[in-house]
């Protein structure tokens, strides 16, 4: 039994790096990523949002699921859990994986209209595996400014990059958000780092 259930975890392995390479090859600019996210990179991603807080965790760029996977394993509860997919293939999978979450197929860059329905509900992290770095800093601004536009002022924004630097550009950080940089997560390949993002206390306190 347990080397039938290492076969089915390993042809899932393979099917869900197959469909990364497949999104990578057909919209390179959005997916970033030839495979899921490690096992260790998604636990530092649900971890960095701390005790499950109160509201909803929204997750953009699920892919297949890891860092879902381990925010439920962490103590959210799926119901709270809004994913917010572009790919339709990534989307459906996620339904049959986590049918208690809510499933967005929409853009994350459009976080307004994506998140439309979720209006007067109170949202406490947005959690991102979106490949930032391959986007200009005027998108990477405006997506974090809508997100906390969504939040209150103890929200968390949560990103991982491949980077060197802040995925959040340094002036577009400047005097309004805080950030802060996780040790290199070594068992990641490549290496990454997990981000998070609050409201510099002046920017907090005028909300």
């Amino acid at each position: 039994m347990r080397g039938q259930a290492r076969d089915k975890t390993h042809r899932g392995g393979l099917a869900d790096n197959a469909h990364f390479l497949k999104s990578l090859v057909a919209a390179p600019r959005l997916t970033g990523a030839i495979a899921p996210s490690a096992r260790a990179l998604a636990r530092a991603m649900a971890d960095a949002i701390g005790p499950a807080p109160h509201g909803l965790i929204v997750e953009l760029g699920p892919g297949t699921g890891p860092v879902t996977r381990s925010l439920i394993e962490r103590g959210v509860e799926p119901e709270r859990l809004v994913l917010v997919e572009y790919d339709a293939g990534f989307s459906a999978m996620l339904r049959g994986r986590f049918p208690k979450a809510r499933i967005v197929q929409g853009d994350a860059y459009d976080l307004p209209s994506a998140l439309a329905e979720l209006a007067g509900k109170p949202i406490a992290a947005f959690v991102s595996s979106l490949p930032l770095l391959n986007q200009p800093p005027h998108r990477r601004e405006k997506l974090i400014g809508d997100a906390f536009a969504l939040m209150g002022p103890a929200g968390l924004f949560v990103q991982f990059t491949y980077g060197l630097v802040s995925p959040i550009p340094r002036e577009v950080c400047a005097n309004r958000y805080a950030a802060h940089r996780s040790r290199p997560i070594l068992l990641n390949l490549p290496p990454a780092r997990v981000w998070t993002y609050r409201l510099e206390g002046d920017a907090a306190e005028g909300r």
